[in-house]
């Protein structure tokens, strides 16, 4: 698990380093001059972006993270399917209607070439391969670390036991169900908690990583921006957009049930992307062109891809996952209040698109 996590950081900072960097010195197209450009003003509001994204974006992950320790908002609790279907429905949202639209107003820019940008689909293209590595990351770190596991727990049978065979006859067994997570396999299931166990800490960590990407990319372009009146509508709404985020977020982590080192870590690093973005933007924002060429293909392919991990993680591995649970399965009242709690998520982050 560390290794995935090393991973993400690698990327995360890869991501910081080489984005702003690709924007540099590029011919841009034509640019609205009606735009109401303040600079000094514009600042005021960026700093303000800053502090409010900061707080709502910790304040998000760390409910259902703190929230395990209080007896109602505990991961076997009802009200816990309820915050995560909400949870997901925001993140779903994300994907389709925020990340998406942006991703194919990139990639289908006039300033882009005809050829071959007019001529492909490439936003669909790019969000299908990301749903499937990121279905090919989940089912190989979810393998590897489940064989590694068993392999030990083996190790350490035959050592302590002196019963080689019996440890390989659990192994064996363990294995072939390993992939039974989501209460919908057939024959028998592997509900063991370390299966489960892992699970949920790989999909904490590719959820966070296809987060990070889009929350780093808004922030460059709210930073790099010099009009007040288009930052001034994106403070708030993207404030709420990260405060809903990282309830989806911190309801995964909280279920990982990583190590207090662990859980700070991944909070810190999802509460400081969008505002280190920002930070970013102000940075470039005399040499950045958002309509440029490259910073248009560079944002919409990593939109793209973002889109397409968030939109697989958000179906896939949270609301499948729970709505196929046997405990949902066999609540009706429990069902419909996670189909209204999602519809309610998904709205409300759909609404948010209005802004932003």
């Amino acid at each position: 698990m560390n290794i995935l996590r090393q991973h993400s950081f690698l990327a995360f900072l890869c991501l910081l380093l080489i984005l702003p960097t690709l924007v540099f010195g590029e011919c841009t197209c034509d640019k609205e001059e009606d735009e109401d450009r303040n600079k000094t003003e514009a600042l005021k509001y960026k700093l303000a972006a800053i502090a409010s994204i900061l707080v709502a974006s910790a304040i998000g992950v760390g409910i259902p993270t703190l929230g395990k320790n209080i007896p109602a908002l505990h991961p076997d609790r009802n009200i816990f399917f309820l915050i995560k279907a909400f949870a997901a429905g925001v993140i779903l949202a994300t994907g389709f209607i925020h990340v998406l639209p942006d991703a194919f107003d990139n990639l289908t820019s006039p300033c882009l070439k005809e050829n071959p940008w007019g001529k492909f689909p490439f936003t669909g293209f790019v969000a299908m391969v990301a749903a499937i590595g990121t279905l090919m990351v989940d089912a190989s770190a979810t393998s590897y670390y489940s064989r590694s596991h068993f392999k030990n727990n083996k190790a350490w049978n035959a050592e302590c036991c002196g019963d080689e065979e019996k440890a390989g006859e659990h192994e064996g067994h363990v294995h072939v169900h390993t992939h039974a997570t989501h209460g919908h396999a057939h024959g028998a299931v592997d509900t063991s908690p370390t299966t489960q166990l892992l699970r949920h800490r790989v999909i904490s960590q590719v959820l966070e990583l296809g987060i990070i990407v889009h929350s780093v990319i808004i922030g460059i372009s709210l930073g790099a921006s010099e009009s007040p009146d288009t930052i001034r509508p994106l403070v708030a709404a993207l404030t709420f957009h990260q405060f809903f985020e990282g309830m989806g977020l911190g309801g995964c982590i909280s279920q990982a049930k990583f190590k207090a080192r662990g859980v700070a870590i991944m909070a810190l690093f999802f509460s400081l992307t969008t505002p280190v973005g920002i930070a970013i933007g102000i940075g470039i924002s005399n040499v950045y062109e958002e309509n440029s060429p490259t910073a248009l293909i560079v944002e919409g392919v990593f939109n793209a891809a973002s889109a397409g991990i968030l939109i697989y993680m958000s179906l896939v591995d949270l609301l499948a996952a729970d709505f196929m649970n046997p405990k949902m399965q066999s609540n009706g009242r429990l069902q419909a209040g996670a189909n209204i709690a999602l519809l309610l998520g998904a709205g409300c982050m759909s609404l948010l698109a209005k802004w932003a």
